[in-house]
């Protein structure tokens, strides 16, 4: 019997009719069900080309699975079958959910569930991506060179695009097109095998690498004359749409972006989108992880198909700073998914210092938020990561590696005091960003970020009785230091007057 790891892909080959156009005139779907019938699911397939279809399945727990499929095909109607799902292993822990739809409520795991991500499995997860729109429509050997950079990188999601994009430093056309024809006649309902298997072939490379692939399925960076893929009829859309979701959505990576900078395509209203995310869930049976992205205009992200949030920051000086609003106002993770980027173009967005995007990713963790990293270095290189790929040249991507190891190791009920609780006895923290793990209530273990400010010493005012252990974190060098002894009472930790340094006050037992 064929074996699959539990939330990997089982594949299920068939041949049937080319005749016609099968991708529009063959139904496929098959119905799994887990032989003790605890589990099933209907899942729809896809036409490959040539008279070869496949139904992606992934099942979600261990055991033997049966299959049988019903198509308007005779030549694949009623093919049956079983395989065994056994047991994941290592790193497998299943798709990124909503802390809320894993963990029980009383749990101790996290604080605040509605704004927190987990595996399926329970493990936590905290995203820090990067973005790099259009490096599966490069060359073959760009896409490798940009598969070695995120094996050896901390980032542990990307933002990506299906369709290429036009834009500034990114003007070439891709290797390869999504539908078959040619530049301005494309056949928006017959696919192009060669790119999509190509887009699978990577997506399961991210997934080998703990990877979440953030999967953008609109943008409106298009040549419409041709290319036109960001102005086809809402049918086509909806054909597209279908697709995409059958023959993706079996991959525990994938995360489904609706649009980037939806508000750039105004020929697509509101309601399109709703009707959008709609197709895709209808598609999905795995339920995963769905946002849609702003640039000026920013998409009610109440909306209940929006499983988190997906920001552009909208103000030059207010950026991962936004966290805290949009938590409060939808109740929902946030991502900065733009931030602004290192490196050194023409536009405020993309000449960020290694410092400053630094400073972004923490001062929004801090927040309770999350941060995507880019890079746009017109000099460092022959192409723009954020839009090609290839290979890293800044200097945030290993201090992003730091943050992210020091987050992780925290006690996962750690949250973002608000500057009007204080902490301590009452120390203010109006002009620091903090964290904690008790929330302004007799606090246990303090973080205290100064960002770009430098000052020499601060002052503390420790609750009665109470001791304290004080270490100095240098989040730019990289370094975190013990200071010898305890303090209580009053007391004073004095600091080397340089920019990006934190505190962490542990609270010691009596």
């Amino acid at each position: 019997m064929t074996t699959v790891e539990q939330y990997k892909v089982f594949k299920l080959e068939l041949t049937g009719t080319a005749a016609g156009n099968p991708y529009v005139e063959v139904e496929l779907s098959a119905r799994f069900a887990r032989a003790d019938g605890q589990d099933s699911f209907e899942v729809h397939g896809f036409y490959k080309g040539n008279g070869c279809y496949r139904i992606n399945f992934m099942p979600e727990s261990a055991g033997v699975w049966n299959y049988a499929v019903s198509s308007n095909d005779p030549e694949l109607d009623g093919t049956a079958g079983s395989f065994e799902a056994v047991p994941a292993t290592g790193d497998n822990h299943g798709r990124v959910l909503l802390a809320k739809d894993v963990l029980a409520h009383d749990a101790p795991f996290i604080t605040d569930e509605d704004s927190n991500f987990a595996y399926e499995d329970g493990t936590r997860y905290l995203p820090f991506g990067t973005t790099c729109y259009a490096w599966t429509n490069q060359d073959t050997a760009l896409q490798e060179q940009t598969l070695e950079t995120l094996a050896t990188s901390s980032f542990n999601k990307i933002r990506m695009c299906v369709f290429p994009k036009f834009y500034d430093y990114n003007v070439e056309d891709p290797a390869m097109y999504a539908y078959e024809g040619e530049k301005g006649d494309f056949d928006h309902y017959r696919f192009y095998e060669p790119f999509w298997e190509n887009l699978e072939h990577r997506i399961e490379q991210l997934d080998e690498l703990g990877i979440q692939a953030d999967l953008i399925v609109f943008h409106p960076y298009d040549k419409p004359e041709d290319w036109g893929f960001s102005r086809m009829t809402r049918e086509e859309d909806v054909f597209y749409l279908t697709y995409v979701a059958r023959r993706f959505s079996a991959y525990k990576n994938i995360w489904w972006s609706l649009a980037n900078e939806w508000d750039l395509m105004p020929w697509k209203p509101a309601e399109d989108w709703d009707r959008y995310a709609r197709i895709i869930m209808a598609n999905d049976p795995y339920g995963h992880l769905r946002s849609i992205h702003n640039c000026r205009e920013i998409f009610d992200h109440s909306h209940p198909w929006i499983t988190h949030v997906s920001y552009q920051r909208c103000d030059l000086k207010n950026t991962a700073e936004d966290v805290t609003t949009l938590r409060a106002q939808y109740n929902k993770p946030v991502l900065i998914d733009e931030v602004g980027y290192e490196g050194n173009i023409n536009w405020g967005w993309g000449n960020l210092t290694a410092q400053e995007l630094v400073r972004r990713f923490w001062e929004g963790s801090l927040r309770g938020g999350y941060v995507t990293h880019g890079e746009t270095y017109v000099d460092r290189g022959p192409k723009l990561w954020w839009a090609h790929g290839g290979k890293l040249y800044g200097d945030s991507p290993e201090r992003i590696g730091f943050c992210r190891r020091y987050m992780e190791a925290l006690p996962a009920d750690f949250d973002w005091v608000p500057d009007e609780v204080g902490i301590l006895d009452g120390t203010f923290t109006w002009d620091v960003t903090c964290m904690s793990n008790d929330h302004g209530r007799g606090t246990a273990d303090v973080l205290m970020y100064f960002g770009f400010n430098r000052p020499a010493y601060r002052e503390f005012e420790g609750e009665s009785g109470a001791r304290y252990r004080v270490s100095v974190v240098d989040t730019w060098g990289m370094t975190e230091e013990e200071l010898p002894g305890t303090f209580e009472g009053k007391f004073r930790i004095d600091l080397p007057s340089k920019q990006y340094m934190m505190l962490r006050l542990t609270k010691l037992e009596a």
